[in-house]
């Protein structure tokens, strides 16, 4: 099965609750979609979700990678033949992982369909569902209630908080959701880069009645040494995500023991092949994988989704980047149900468009 042309198109959705971290509100966001075609009129289709802060991409740089570079790359090559097509592409686009992302997924979706098989189950199928958090951003201590309020009547049993700019006004919002919504519901916090390591030590310390979960990247994510402390001087496990962008970044986190658990995003590891090994090197190590995401589209999603089903070493699910994104074409290929998320039974990662917008 020949490749015959790639074709990339961007789309602009808007957040219908914008949200704010340590570093930026976010109120919409480009997705670039891709759509590789064949010699056998099967249609694989991936998106990329550039974002400047956290992958050094645009929207415009990543269309331009597509056109640039992945269409005269692939045209006329094997389709089937994944890890080879992988490696083509990898070098030129080395600085944008969500392009790569992309490719590699769509080049999956075509797998599924030419198997007639869904992505999660010819990824391995270890299981065939898994809970996710849902995020609430930095708001107002009254704010934050109601919406952590929300999110339990809709069935979510598990939310992240973020933070990473007051020390004390996070501990504030984490003890009154806690108490606002008693023992059941777990507790995680993502301060995205903002504290030092002392300030996350009293956090720790100051939240202690929250009983949380997890604490996500709290100290810059250049600052591995920083990382390493807190890792040691807290009681509670530490994840590491901005810190981790490659297969080496795993290595380095895992040979120090930089960090307690990984946070696995496809679009900045650069797709579900490098996501499989960042996962080995973390299992081989005793570090626990959750699978995130950025702010980005179900079909991506759905990818994400496939290898967290797929792998026995992923304990956790923060796949919630999906919701809330009006003018999202490929909504629906994902299911949710109380804050658990199902796959498609549908080839490949399930998207059949009605319009894909090129």
């Amino acid at each position: 099965m020949r490749i015959t042309r790639v074709v990339a198109w961007p789309v602009e959705m808007r957040l219908e609750e914008p949200y704010t971290i340590a570093y930026e509100t976010i109120e919409r966001v480009t997705s670039v979609f891709c759509r590789i075609e064949t010699n056998r009129r099967l249609v694989g289709y991936g998106c990329a979700a550039p974002d400047e802060q956290v992958t050094g991409e645009t929207a415009q740089t990543a269309l331009a990678a597509f056109t640039d570079v992945v269409d005269p790359l692939l045209r006329g090559r094997d389709a089937l033949r994944i890890t080879r097509r992988n490696e083509q592409v990898r070098e030129p686009l080395t600085k944008s992982p969500s392009v790569r992302a992309a490719v590699d997924m769509a080049l999956f979706d075509l797998l599924g369909k030419a198997a007639s098989l869904p992505l999660w189950k010819l990824l391995g199928g270890y299981r065939d569902r898994i809970r996710t958090s849902i995020t609430i951003g930095i708001l107002p201590l009254d704010a934050t209630i109601e919406r952590a309020r929300h999110w339990k009547a809709q069935g979510f049993s598990c939310l992240k908080l973020k933070g990473g700019k007051d020390v004390e006004g996070d501990i504030e919002r984490l003890l009154a959701v806690r108490s606002a919504l008693g023992p059941a519901v777990e507790l995680r916090f993502d301060a995205n880069q903002g504290f030092t390591v002392e300030q996350c030590q009293r956090f720790v310390a100051g939240s202690r009645g929250a009983r949380l979960e997890i604490i996500e990247q709290p100290t810059p994510k250049g600052e591995l040494d920083q990382l390493g402390r807190a890792t040691q001087s807290v009681p509670l496990p530490i994840m590491a995500d901005e810190s981790l962008m490659t297969l080496r970044d795993a290595f380095r986190l895992a040979r120090r023991d930089l960090a307690d658990m990984i946070n696995v995003k496809l679009m900045k590891v650069g797709g579900l092949e490098e996501a499989s090994q960042i996962d080995a090197v973390s299992r081989a190590a005793g570090l626990e994988v959750m699978v995130g995401c950025m702010d980005e589209s179900a079909l991506s999603i759905s990818a994400g989704l496939a290898f967290a089903l797929a792998r026995p070493n992923v304990h956790y699910a923060d796949l919630d980047g999906h919701l809330g994104l009006a003018g999202d074409p490929a909504a629906g290929c994902v299911r949710l149900e109380k804050g658990t998320l199902f796959p498609s039974e549908q080839p490949g990662l399930g998207w059949v468009p009605k319009d894909d917008g090129s």
